[in-house]
């Protein structure tokens, strides 16, 4: 194996692979701007990420401009780029990705019958072939080459060593096994990683990596299956974002690896302490929430309601504390702050939550927070860091910010006897539209028909969740809502926080409109 070592040469450095901004973005309505991902890319730097895939440059325009800026911006990590064994990606992988510290090209091809027969109708021979072309084409750009076979899990073991062997002989630094559809079981997977380690003559020239989807809930498990069998490197997303039921958890494999080391052997240079601020910006860029009891990272994780327990803990944290709260970024105590509270106070604050926020951003925060406080008896933990990501996202992605829609204010009045009446004001290059509405089946219907009247575009709501901030009656509303436009297959998320969840409602609504208007091709479609 040719995974790198700790000091301690019993344990083995894992490399961690991150994909959040390639298959984490593609789990419907995550899609990020350029600018979340820059804020995402530099998030992973300092969270220790070795391999950062950018994106897959061919796919669009779009992805090919964030992995350029995340390739010439973000210093810390490997960049990596995807593509298809196919002499355009590849050059366009490389034109993204050649201003990066340590570029790799990651190159891909299915291997599986399935996929052989009904997707690409190949031959096992021409599979070989193209797969031998595509990583000797990468090569000739950089000397960092991964190769996947697609479907890995499913493909024939005797072709799948052949195909591996074949690849490194063509240059391949990492062999990535892929769980392309969450099919496997950790003992398969324990054997078919063994098999290669045994079988494939040259394996010794490259790490072996694991891409596990969670298909059937056992993404994690077959990661650290393939770990244990020899494998040096993980694939996996923050939440464990990805298609369809998303690929293996980076916060949950990492802590799985530390908090048993005993039983792996293994650690990755993961600064655990800021998992939980990572996982954060990505719930906050995505608007893809993480539940309550996910493991890590979820509200719950260290939450303690038996009697029981909470003696047990009290007593001696380690009898139903494997890990602490702390070690993963969760701050011991959530203080309460309110409108006597300081600057002083707010920023010590700020900073234990794991933001590090430049003075002008801080003026900006504590302004809001001493509005927030005279509408709240107390400000809590989450409110902050809903008023520190406003902040800091408050510009993000913007070409012209006098050309987006600004939110004024609204009248609704409603009861349940008779249809809603909604007035809304919103402002475009400093002229004030107002859009009313007498119709619908409640208030946010009138909202939506009203700002709809104001700016002129066929959207349609996809969806819409309302969720309070923090505890109490007078918590702050979080609003995230998908809009797509007619005739576009683009979703455009929208993100909102107010104390009132009406207001919300329409400032989230403003925020995916302003999305769409910076999305030239969705305009043109529009229209």
């Amino acid at each position: 194996m040719s995974a790198n070592t700790t000091e301690d040469n019993a344990i083995r450095n894992i490399v961690i692979f991150d994909t959040t901004l390639r298959d984490g973005e593609q789990s419907p309505g995550a899609s990020m701007n350029l600018q979340e991902k820059l804020s995402v890319a530099q998030a992973l730097v300092d969270l220790g990420v070795d391999v950062i895939e950018a994106g897959f440059p061919i796919a669009s325009p779009g992805d090919f401009e964030a992995v350029r800026e995340i390739a010439r911006l973000v210093k810390g990590s490997c960049v990596c780029g995807l593509a298809r064994c196919v002499s355009a990606d590849i050059d366009r992988a490389w034109e993204a990705l050649k201003e990066a510290e340590d570029p790799r090209i990651h190159v891909f091809l299915a291997t599986s019958a399935i996929h052989r027969e009904f997707k690409l109708r190949m031959s096992q021979e021409e599979i070989i072939k193209r797969a031998v072309i595509g990583v000797e084409r990468a090569k000739g750009y950089c000397s960092n080459v991964e190769f996947s076979p697609e479907d890995a899990c499913r493909t024939e073991i005797d072709f799948l060593c052949q195909v591996v062997e074949a690849a490194i002989a063509a240059g391949a630094t990492t062999i990535n096994i892929p769980d392309t559809v969450g099919y496997t079981t950790p003992p398969e997977m324990t054997e078919r990683i063994q098999s290669l380690f045994n079988r494939v003559p040259n394996i010794d020239e490259a790490v072996i990596s694991i891409h596990c989807h969670n298909d059937l809930g056992m993404a994690v498990a077959n990661s650290l299956s393939a770990v244990s069998a020899g494998a040096g490197q993980i694939e996996c997303a923050i939440n464990g974002l990805g298609e369809r039921a998303g690929n293996c958890s980076l916060e949950e494999v990492v802590m799985a690896l530390r908090t048993r080391r005993d039983i792996f052997q293994a650690d990755t240079r993961i600064v655990s302490q800021k998992l939980v601020p990572t996982s954060r910006l990505v719930t906050k860029v995505t608007g893809l929430k993480v539940p309550r009891n996910k493991a890590i990272v979820g509200q719950n994780a260290f939450a303690h309601e038996s009697g029981v327990h909470q003696d047990g803990v009290l007593k001696e944290r380690t009898t139903y504390e494997i890990m602490s709260a702390e070690s993963v970024g969760f701050v011991k105590n959530d203080l309460v702050l309110g409108k006597h509270s300081g600057r002083a106070a707010l920023a010590d604050r700020i900073k234990s939550l794991g933001f590090d926020l430049p003075a002008d951003k801080l003026d900006a925060v504590f302004a809001e927070f001493k509005r927030l406080a005279d509408l709240k008896k107390d400000v809590f933990d989450a409110d902050i860091i809903a008023i520190v990501d406003r902040q800091l996202h408050s510009t993000d992605g913007q070409e012209d910010a006098n050309a987006d829609w600004q939110y004024i204010s609204y009248e609704v009045n409603c009861n349940s006897q008779g249809a809603p009446s909604c007035t809304v004001r919103l402002a475009q290059h400093g002229l004030e539209r107002v859009g009313v509405s007498n119709e619908g089946d409640g208030p946010i219907h009138a909202i939506f028909s009203a700002v709809k009247q104001i700016v002129g575009l066929p959207i349609c709501l996809s969806d819409f969740k309302v969720e309070a901030v923090s505890v109490g009656d007078d918590a702050q509303g979080e609003v995230v809502m998908i809009l797509t436009i007619a005739d576009c297959s683009c979703n455009f998320k929208g993100q909102a926080t107010s104390t009132d969840v009406l207001e919300a409602t329409i400032m989230a609504l403003v925020d995916a409109i302003n999305r769409i208007q910076r999305d030239k091709a969705a305009v043109a479609q529009a229209k």
